[in-house]
């Protein structure tokens, strides 16, 4: 993996980069949709690749469990087991393994934890999260990391942040001669002072890319935009820098303009399940009755498929009648609002205009004084 630097814009910290794969070129700022088990939820690869996408991210813990890393490897890898010829992110597993399992106990060693799906226990380890994720083939791997709950105490979050990063060396290592990607992941919760540690001593072990994990596991929002604010400034200039689950369109639009370059999310394509759309005019709950009669489009400027061809009221009554089709449309439409947000980001940024862009979204979005802004204000 190579990443190359493009433009810096004049009136905040939000650049715009390339990263080269042999699967691919991606331009940043970038948002990931996320193939949780090998698929993005109701998307096929060509659809998504005609919306835009250029790396997908997979999930080590999912994947590991069901069909199983080994069996993946044997039919060719993670790209050919799913069709997906652009680049793959996978993470560690490590947010999985303590949010999701039943039971799990932290030891030097790594994790021992039970399977959510059988009750089945697992250990995973730096090598084995590593190991897993060479056997996927993804395009850049995580290193495994201890995901810190909120809240938490200092005391703790600074013994996690300890073992993080010895696991972080054990992931180095364990990632030696492998031709993929690896990053590291900053804990300390919402300690700076553990953050700022974190980050030292992860530029010291050296990774090809870094990122900020436990964003949104239950802090407030301004905590999380601190954190960004904070610390993305201070993330190694001349390598890629990922903010790990965000977020909401507003959330990573704060987090390009303190210097972020990647970021992933569910609420795309989950949200559209739920029924609820993104628009420029801010979210709309396509269940509400209020769209039963309503022949327009879901979003007035928006040129996606579901836009183009279908109105609000066919989709609401999609969505009541449970209908596969409601999930495929409104995440049609989710999909093409993202990745149209990051081109306009990008282009924003190229032409020196970002600030002036923000304002703008914000304006149109109806989001501008309710929203928190990393600039100390509304």
């Amino acid at each position: 993996m190579k990443f190359e630097l493009l433009s810096k814009d004049p009136g905040s910290k939000a650049r715009t980069g390339r990263i080269e794969t042999k699967r691919g070129t991606v331009d940043t700022p970038v948002f990931m949709p996320v193939g949780t088990a090998g698929s993005v939820k109701s998307m096929s690869p060509d659809e998504l690749e005609s919306l835009g996408a250029r790396i997908i991210l997979g999930n080590t813990y999912h994947l590991y469990l069901r069909p199983g890393d080994e069996r993946i490897a044997r039919l060719g890898g993670l790209h050919e087991f799913m069709g997906w010829r652009r680049p793959i992110l996978t993470d560690s597993g490590g947010f999985q393994v303590f949010s999701l399992a039943r039971i799990n106990k932290v030891e030097e060693e790594g994790v021992l934890f039970q399977s959510h799906i059988d009750g089945s226990r697992h250990l995973i380890t730096p090598e084995s999260a590593v190991n897993i994720q060479r056997n996927l083939g993804s395009d850049i791997m995580m290193s495994f990391d201890e995901c810190t709950p909120y809240p938490v105490s200092f005391e703790y979050a600074r013994e996690s942040v300890m073992r993080t990063i010895r696991w972080a060396g054990r992931s180095k290592e364990a990632a030696d001669g492998s031709d993929q990607a690896l990053f590291g992941i900053v804990q300390g919760s919402v300690f700076m002072e553990l953050r700022d540690m974190c980050l030292e001593k992860l530029v010291e072990i050296g990774f090809d890319g870094y990122a900020i994990g436990s964003l949104s596991v239950g802090e407030p929002k301004e905590q999380m935009l601190e954190i960004m604010n904070r610390l993305a400034p201070l993330l190694p200039d001349l390598a890629p820098r990922y903010a790990m689950g965000v977020g909401a369109p507003e959330d990573i639009v704060e987090g390009v303009g303190a210097g972020v370059d990647m970021f992933d999310c569910v609420m795309p394509t989950r949200n559209a399940r739920n029924g609820t759309l993104f628009t420029s005019r801010g979210t709309l709950n396509i269940k509400n009755n209020i769209f039963a009669d309503d022949p327009g489009p879901p979003d007035p400027d928006c040129g996606c498929y579901t836009c183009r061809r279908f109105s609000r009221a066919y989709l609401r009554h999609l969505y009541m009648c449970r209908e596969l089709l409601s999930y495929r449309l409104n995440t049609i439409h989710n999909l093409y609002y993202y990745l149209r947000l990051m081109e306009q980001i990008r282009d924003a940024i190229s032409s020196g205009r970002f600030e002036q862009w923000r304002n703008a979204f914000y304006l149109e979005s109806g989001s501008g004084d309710d929203k928190l802004r990393m600039n100390g204000g509304p």
